[in-house]
């Protein structure tokens, strides 16, 4: 995937601001966490966007993600076993008691829509038939919402859906899930997984 020009720059910018909202909450007690966690959240709106809705390119959004999925990703990050410069810094920094408070207030926010009408029906139409025939919907509900630990897919970035699927295709991607989606990605063509994400995204 190619990197437009300023991210690396942007991503540097993105790590500070969120370890030091993060240690915010970590320094104080729990009670005052509870009180001011949206304000600490707010500061994630740098790589996140405005109220958990990303507008930076392969940065996902966070806003109505289930709960259980997000406090997992967090934990993954922290562990080191999914693997990302920005966001393994900063979790290392977080107890469980930020997770839960964190993944709760961006879970209770209004999920992304899409932004703009669908400009090519007939790729979406090929990513309906692809997740039909993946059987995503299984795992990530009727609507794409998803559930529990299983991630919100409608309304979710393109381009981060297409880095997502091609990572899980090529075992970069792990966490919850990963026998699930490497199963399911490894015989995606490019052609198909473009298809799929456009289909989600515009849902």
């Amino acid at each position: 995937m190619k990197t437009i020009h300023g991210v690396d720059a942007r991503m540097r910018f993105c790590s500070f601001v969120l370890a030091a909202a993060i240690f915010a909450v970590v320094a104080g007690p729990a009670k005052a966490a509870d009180e001011s966690i949206k304000e600490k959240a707010a500061q994630c709106t740098p790589c996140h966007g405005e109220t958990g809705i990303s507008e930076t390119e392969n940065i996902p959004s966070l806003a109505g993600q289930p709960d259980q999925f997000l406090q997992w990703q967090l934990i993954f990050f922290r562990s080191g076993s999914r693997k990302n410069e920005v966001m393994q810094p900063i979790a290392e920094q977080v107890n469980n008691e930020d997770i839960r408070n964190l993944s709760a207030y961006f879970a209770s926010l209004a999920p992304p829509k899409a932004s703009t009408p669908d400009d090519n029906p007939d790729l979406s139409k090929k990513g309906a038939q692809a997740a039909v025939g993946r059987r995503c919907a299984s795992c990530h509900g009727d609507t794409f919402a998803g559930t529990k630990a299983v991630a919100r897919l409608a309304g979710q970035r393109e381009d981060y859906l297409i880095k997502a699927l091609h990572d899980y295709k090529s075992n970069v991607r792990v966490g919850g899930g990963v026998a699930a989606m490497a199963d399911v990605t490894y015989s995606l063509s490019d052609e198909e997984i473009e298809a799929l994400a456009h289909y989600l995204a515009h849902l």
